[in-house]
């Protein structure tokens, strides 16, 4: 299984068991929590019915969703299981099809729309992902776009770019936004690339555990870089790699390497406001996890937000 799979499983066992633990005591949000920023997560939403029960039920206003098939009849039971459980759609997930692998091997020549083999058919699958996403009431659509060449001379640069636009275009005619994740490529290459792909329509989803586990960068100075453009904001941790062919290792929030005071500061400096979504990984991650972290979110976000 490879990791963005892991993604779209990791919270299926654990969700539906919040259910009869929490259902009489649903956990509220901090009455300290800034009004305009809102605590997510990130999970597969097959089953939107009993998945957004699950995820409000843990006190998420929030929620970014991975779903392996769009259908019409999907997206009004999505928007009308949202509407039910008061959550906020930040994005959806739309990635493949096609072979990722995730390493600093292997990763440029299989993620995103960077590499040609698979190019045409994942423009199709974002193209139906845009088209859901103004079915189902999702303002966005975010994505792993693959290594975007640091070298703006590069041909795979100018390919991508032109890729980007058409796709940029095409959403921006349906009213929906574009999120890039961070992580693959320099904090500036990302900022070029937006603006020479220039549609208006496109933003950053900020993931500073990328910027570390890749290798590209210090997140708090990343911000610097990409600030304006942020919309939302994972909540992951994890180290710099040490081996050059592989992605360092994912860690509990907060025991990596990643700033979250000096992030969520630099944010408030910002002025952000959008959701923080809670993003892990981690092979046996349990309910206590999530809530753990959730109360960590806030309790850090209210100090800050209250200095």
């Amino acid at each position: 299984m490879n990791r963005r799979e892991f993604i779209s499983t990791a919270w299926i066992g654990v969700l539906p068991g919040a259910l009869s633990s929490t259902r009489s005591r649903i956990v509220r949000r901090s009455a300290q929590m800034p009004k305009n920023i809102l605590l997510g997560l990130i999970f597969s939403a097959n089953n939107p019915e009993e998945d957004l029960a699950a995820v409000r039920d843990l006190g998420f206003e929030a929620c970014q969703l991975y779903i392996d098939g769009y259908s019409p009849e999907l997206a009004v039971r999505l928007s009308k299981s949202l509407e039910k459980y008061h959550l906020k759609p930040v994005s959806l997930i739309c990635m493949g099809p096609g072979n990722y692998i995730w390493n600093l091997r292997d990763g440029p020549s299989t993620i995103g729309l960077v590499p040609r083999e698979n190019r045409p058919a994942r423009v199709e699958r974002l193209h139906r992902g845009i088209d859901f996403c103004k079915a189902a009431g999702i303002p966005a659509v975010h994505a792993h776009f693959g290594f975007i060449p640091e070298n703006p001379k590069d041909v795979l640069y100018a390919e991508f770019i032109q890729t980007m636009k058409s796709i940029g275009e095409y959403a921006l005619k349906r009213g929906i936004d574009i999120y890039f994740e961070t992580g693959q490529e320099t904090p500036v290459t990302l900022l070029r690339a937006i603006q020479d792909i220039g549609t208006g329509n496109l933003f950053i989803n900020f993931d500073p555990a990328n910027l570390v586990m890749y290798g590209k960068g210090n997140p708090v100075d990343g911000l610097k870089v990409l600030g304006r453009y942020v919309r939302a904001l994972h909540a992951k941790d994890g180290f710099y790699p040490t081996d050059p062919h592989e992605l360092g290792q994912e860690a509990p929030l907060p025991t990596g390497e990643v700033d979250f005071p000096a992030i969520i500061a630099a944010l408030k400096k910002l002025g952000f406001a959008g959701s923080i979504i809670i993003e892990c990984e981690l092979a046996g991650a349990k309910n206590s996890y999530i809530v753990k972290t959730k109360g960590y979110l806030e309790n850090l976000i209210s100090v800050t937000y209250g200095e």
